[in-house]
């Protein structure tokens, strides 16, 4: 149907949220600026998403879905996502809507000069806990990315899909996005969106999660970088 963008759109036991998710971003196909579709990857849930992600497709043509076996975890469920895509344009979003999908048009108006745009959560509603271990954690990437960004945590990005294919994902990397695109010589930016409080299930990230476990992937991003190939053909036969 020449689709232009897919949205990626992780699930882990969101049960209370996707008929919020299916209205919401069906309004948002309306008046998106890309002929977009929408991925489900539903990671192992345990509660009853998987049946209502079936329904959710069958009365929706713009919209399918993956399943995985048994949960995987965030990282997983996004490279998932950009193996199984064929449209020049990826995003995701989560499926809590602490975003919301017509901010994707914000972050579509300047793709065209860059490879990610991602964005970036103002005035964010979340509790003291959350936003401090948030906003440590992204200083400690940034000393370790040199990427210039405030918040790779913010689940509303809109990639390049053949640089998200060429992104070799590892536990934890969802938080490297713009990182990985810099080391394939990639433009980044970074764009203010709305951000909302979650309203229905549970937040899947603790402190642990949050603010430990990045800074052993910053270790981890640092080898990469190290030993990360980087090549362009400039003539074949």
């Amino acid at each position: 149907m020449n689709y232009e963008f897919t949205i990626i759109v992780p699930v882990y036991n969101e049960e209370d949220n996707l008929l919020r998710v299916e209205e919401k971003l069906s309004s948002y196909l309306k008046v998106a600026d890309k002929k977009t579709r929408i991925l489900f990857v539903n990671d192992g849930s345990k509660d009853n998403s998987q049946d209502l992600i079936e329904r959710i497709c069958e009365r929706n043509e713009d919209f399918e879905y993956l399943l995985f076996k048994e949960n995987r975890g965030l990282s997983a469920a996004i490279k998932a996502g950009f193996d199984h895509i064929e449209t020049p344009l990826t995003g995701y979003i989560d499926s809590d809507l602490q975003t919301a999908p017509e901010d994707f048009n914000l972050l579509l108006s300047e793709i065209k000069d860059h490879e990610l745009v991602t964005g970036v959560r103002s005035n964010r509603q979340d509790s003291f806990v959350k936003n401090m271990s948030s906003t440590i954690a992204n200083g400690i990437r940034r000393a370790f990315t040199h990427d210039g960004m405030d918040d790779t945590g913010c689940p509303l990005k809109v990639i390049r899909t053949d640089y998200a294919k060429r992104i070799p994902m590892f536990n934890g990397l969802h938080r490297f996005l713009p990182a990985m695109i810099l080391l394939q010589n990639g433009r980044i930016k970074q764009v203010p969106v709305q951000h909302f409080p979650r309203i229905a299930g549970t937040a899947k990230y603790g402190l642990w999660n949050r603010l430990l476990g990045p800074l052993m992937d910053c270790f981890a991003y640092l080898w990469m970088k190290k030993k990360y190939i980087n090549y362009q053909i400039a003539k074949k036969s």
